[in-house]
């Protein structure tokens, strides 16, 4: 079963890029999902190519296509990932609503029960965002925020990028090997 991921207008290009590129080492298959917000961002700081982003998946689909796979609960999937999560995709998966395809599968992953993450990026967080990643979580989704650790003293970026891959795959009981795990004093 391949993984749902999700790109919507947030910045964080950088996210999305070491996760596509730690499933494929992985060979964990992947729908992916591009908004149209999410291409822009992409071209303002993403130092790879939007191509570079495609060739990564297994499958892509147009944000458009409400008739994709994906958009039905009878397609099986491993879950959702939504990265990074903008806050207008947040309101739309808090409120339940499907009108484009990444909000319309997040609507499926949660009501099929399947894991859904939702890596918001932006901050600070007010108060109608706080609401939205209540009711989101109310309903199911894991709110996990592009906050990461330093107890494992990262030493590049790619360091910081591994930290976050690892603790989303957590989420589904992938191992990416990407992360110095606390192990206590």
């Amino acid at each position: 079963m391949k993984l749902v991921i999700g790109v919507t207008g947030g910045s964080g290009a950088p996210y999305t890029l070491d996760l596509l590129r730690t499933l494929k080492k992985l060979q964990v298959p992947t729908h992916l999902v591009v908004s149209e917000g999410a291409k822009r961002v992409w071209e303002t700081e993403g130092t790879q190519s939007i191509e570079e982003l495609l060739d990564l998946a297994t499958e892509v689909h147009d944000d458009r296509n409400l008739a994709a796979s994906i958009a039905s609960g009878s397609h099986r999937t491993l879950g959702m990932v939504v990265v990074p999560c903008s806050s207008s995709t947040l309101a739309k998966v808090a409120l339940g609503l499907g009108d484009n395809l990444i909000s319309r599968a997040a609507h499926v992953t949660l009501k099929e029960r399947r894991t859904l993450v939702l890596v918001p990026r932006e901050a600070p967080y007010p108060r109608p965002m706080l609401e939205n990643m209540l009711r989101a979580h109310d309903a199911g989704a894991v709110i996990l925020p592009a906050s990461p650790g330093f107890y494992s003293t990262p030493e590049k970026v790619e360091d910081i990028l591994a930290f976050l891959t690892a603790r989303i795959l957590d989420q589904f009981g992938l191992d990416s090997g990407g992360m110095q795990r606390w192990t206590g004093k």
